[in-house]
C-alpha cells in the first residue's frame, strides 16, 4: 500500500482542480503585473535599491526556515558585489554565506538558462563548501547515495521517540527521477510558470536528492520560475520571507500533500495564497525604499565620511537595539573619541538626534523629516 505520493502507480502526473486556482492565479498575476509597473515607474536607481533589499532578505529568509542564520550585512555585501553596486558599509563574507547567495543570483539572474544535473549540483557544492552540514560530513555536489542517507527521512522529536513526516524515494532510484523533474522543469509544457515554481517546488522537496539543502534548493528553484513568470532578473518580493512567517502551515500542507493522492489542488491552492501574500508584504518593502530616496534626497549636500555612510544605513535599514557611542565605536573599529565627534557632527547637520528615551547611556535616532 503506497504510503507517499511517489509510490502512486501514475507518479509523477499530478492533476489540479481549475476551476478551484483559475480565480486565485487570475488574482497573483494580477497583483505581480500591478507590483512591476509600481517598480518601473520609481527610476532606475530605487529599483536597484529594492531588487537588493529583497534578494538578501531572501537568502536570509530561506536560510532562517532551515534554523540557520546568516549574517546581514554579510548576505547584502555579497549581494552587491555580485550585482556590481557600490553600497556603503561593505563587510568580508564567510564562504557559506557567498554560496547561498551565488546560487539564488545564478537561479534568478540567468532565469531563462535551462536547468541542468550540472547546475544543481554546483548549487549544492556552493552551499556546502565545507563539506560538512554543522558538524556532520555529507555527500557534497552529487545525488545522495545508499550508503549515507537510506532511508531519508524527515523527522522531528527527541532521539529515540522521533516522528517521521516523510521518508524519500531511495538513492538507487534518483538517477532517473531527477532526469525527468529536469526534463519537466525544461519543457515548454504550455503551463503558467507560477503553478510550474509550485509544483517544482514539491516534486523536487519530495524526491529530497541531497543529502543537505533541498529545501533552500527547492525554494531557489521556486525564484527561478517565478522570475520566469516576471520576465524580470530583479526580485521585488520575497515567496522565502513569506514562507518564513508561515513555516509551520508549510511544513504541514508539504506533509499532507507527500501523503496524499496525486491531485494536488490544496498545495497549489495553499502556495497561490501565500504567493498573494508576498506580493501584498512587499508594500513594505517599497515603504523602505521610498523612505531611503527621501531621506539621501533630504542630505545629498550633506558631506559625510565612510562610518557615517555605514551607520546611516544601519539606521535606514532597521538598527535592532538603541544606537550608542560605544556601539558606533564598536561597529566602525574607531575609538570613543572619533565616534562622540561623528555622531555630534550629524547632530550638527540635523540628520541624528537624541532619543527621548532615558537610560544610563544616551541613544541616538535619525531626525524625522520635517
Amino acid at each position: 500500500m503506497a504510503t507517499y505520493i511517489y509510490q502512486k502507480k501514475a507518479w509523477p502526473h499530478f492533476t489540479w482542480n481549475d476551476d478551484i486556482l483559475t480565480p486565485l492565479l487570475i488574482k497573483v498575476r494580477y497583483k505581480q503585473g500591478n507590483l512591476l509597473g509600481q517598480m518601473e515607474s520609481l527610476g532606475f536607481s530605487l529599483q536597484v535599491e529594492a531588487n537588493l533589499q529583497t534578494l538578501t532578505l531572501d537568502v536570509l529568509k530561506s536560510s532562517e526556515i532551515e534554523g540557520e542564520i546568516l549574517n546581514v550585512d554579510q548576505v547584502r555585501s555579497s549581494v552587491a558585489k555580485r550585482l556590481g553596486l557600490d553600497i556603503a558599509g561593505v563587510v568580508p563574507v564567510d564562504r557559506n554565506v557567498d554560496g547561498v547567495v551565488e546560487m539564488m543570483l545564478d537561479a534568478t539572474q540567468y532565469y531563462e538558462r535551462p536547468l541542468s544535473e550540472d547546475r544543481l549540483l554546483g548549487w549544492h557544492a556552493a552551499l556546502f563548501p565545507s563539506g560538512r552540514s554543522g558538524m556532520k560530513k555529507i555527500t557534497v555536489g552529487s545525488w545522495r547515495n545508499h550508503t549515507t542517507s537510506n532511508p531519508m527521512q524527515v523527522v522531528s522529536g527527541p532521539m529515540g521517540r522521533e516522528t517521521v513526516h516523510f521518508q524519500a524515494p531511495d538513492a538507487e532510484v534518483l538517477q532517473d527521477e531527477m532526469i525527468h523533474f529536469i526534463n519537466w522543469f525544461n519543457a515548454d509544457l504550455n503551463l503558467d510558470p507560477v503553478i510550474k515554481a509550485a509544483i517544482a517546488h514539491l516534486w523536487f522537496v519530495t524526491l529530497h536528492p541531497f543529502d543537505d539543502g533541498n529545501g533552500r534548493i527547492a525554494r531557489a528553484l521556486t525564484d527561478m520560475q517565478l522570475s520566469r513568470s516576471d520576465e524580470s532578473r530583479n526580485r521585488f518580493y520575497s515567496m522565502s520571507a513569506q514562507i518564513k512567517i508561515e513555516r509551520n502551515a508549510y511544513y504541514n500542507i508539504l506533509e499532507t500533500t507527500q501523503k496524499g493522492t496525486l491531485d494536488i489542488t490544496a498545495w497549489l491552492k495553499w502556495f497561490l495564497g501565500c504567493l498573494d501574500r508576498a506580493l501584498s508584504a512587499t508594500d513594505q518593502t517599497l515603504s523602505n525604499v521610498m523612505q531611503k530616496a527621501r531621506f539621501w534626497n533630504t542630505h545629498k549636500d550633506a558631506s559625510l565620511n565612510e562610518r557615517q555612510r555605514v551607520m546611516i544605513q544601519k539606521l535606514l535599514d532597521g538598527f535592532i537595539g538603541k544606537l550608542t557611542s560605544s556601539k558606533w565605536a564598536k561597529i566602525t573599529k574607531c575609538s570613543s573619541d572619533t565616534a562622540v565627534r561623528d555622531i555630534n557632527d550629524l547632530i550638527k547637520k540635523g540628520i541624528l538626534e537624541k532619543s527621548e528615551a532615558g537610560g544610563r547611556s544616551t541613544a541616538y535616532l535619525l531626525k524625522a523629516p520635517r
